[in-house]
């Protein structure tokens, strides 16, 4: 009876070291993840304010032309947002971004982060417009608020026992209905189909943030190799990235000083 006991004890400690170290393994691949997902947001603020920086001039000699807000350009900034150029940038990291989701697979951890690197990048360039269409106090402020709220949406996700699934699968088709209005609003133009477009996409991605949380959390494997297990990181913090992003452009859209 003593040995059944002790044989007892062993398994149940061993359980608990095997949960332990699950658990700190699971920690640590989080905070990898929302890491990466910093730093790229990090190089998206950089490359957003640095370009908007060389796109924009008080002198006017060294414009060359002048947006409906009384914005001056320089030759930069009227080449990228008042040209058809304006369509490659908002598209280059559209396709840089579908690369790297179909090929991350086949790609080193680094050639992956680098990939990701430069996307951040490009996604600056292409939003960069933001710092001409608002005053700069509203984009740190909306910039804080959309934090906040994303911090608290992502923590609900991790620690939550309730199986989110069923609420991702409605989510991500409201954002194809989503998409889709945003498409047809450009050539209707309607004010109010805008507020609706943003509010609804407030909301999306609030959703979202919690349910892609817990989903990077499930696709955490112990047993995961580091390449594997870096791969997963980068993907993980690449949804995060996205959704944080869309969260503060939508409510930016509410809560944005229009500069005049």
């Amino acid at each position: 009876m003593a040995d059944f006991n002790n044989y007892q004890n062993r398994m149940a400690q061993g359980r608990a070291q095997s949960g332990a170290m699950i658990d700190q393994g699971l920690r640590s691949y989080m905070v990898k993840v929302y890491n990466l997902m910093a730093l790229a947001l990090v190089i998206t603020g950089v490359a957003a304010f640095g370009f908007a920086s060389l796109a924009v001039t008080t002198d006017p000699a060294a414009a060359v032309a002048t947006l409906s807000n009384g914005t001056m350009l320089t030759q930069l900034g009227a080449a990228v947002y008042a040209s058809p150029l304006r369509w490659v940038v908002m598209l280059a990291p559209l396709a840089l971004v579908f690369f790297l989701s179909f090929r991350v697979h086949k790609m080193s951890v680094s050639a992956a982060q680098a990939t990701f690197w430069v996307y951040a990048a490009l996604v600056g360039l292409s939003i960069s417009s933001i710092f001409v269409a608002y005053t700069a106090a509203s984009v740190v402020q909306t910039f804080f608020i959309t934090a906040a709220s994303f911090g608290a949406l992502s923590l609900y996700g991790y620690t939550t026992k309730k199986d989110l699934s069923a609420m991702g699968s409605f989510l991500i088709m409201g954002l194809f209905g989503l998409i889709i209005a945003s498409v047809v609003n450009i050539w209707l133009e309607s004010s109010a189909v805008s507020f609706a477009v943003s509010a609804i996409g407030v909301l999306i991605f609030a959703g979202l943030t919690a349910y892609d949380t817990q989903k990077i959390k499930e696709m955490y494997f112990e047993g995961d190799d580091v390449l594997v297990a870096g791969r997963k990181a980068i993907m993980g913090a690449l949804t995060l990235y996205l959704d944080f992003l869309n969260l503060f452009m939508f409510l930016l859209q509410f809560l944005g000083n229009r500069n005049n």
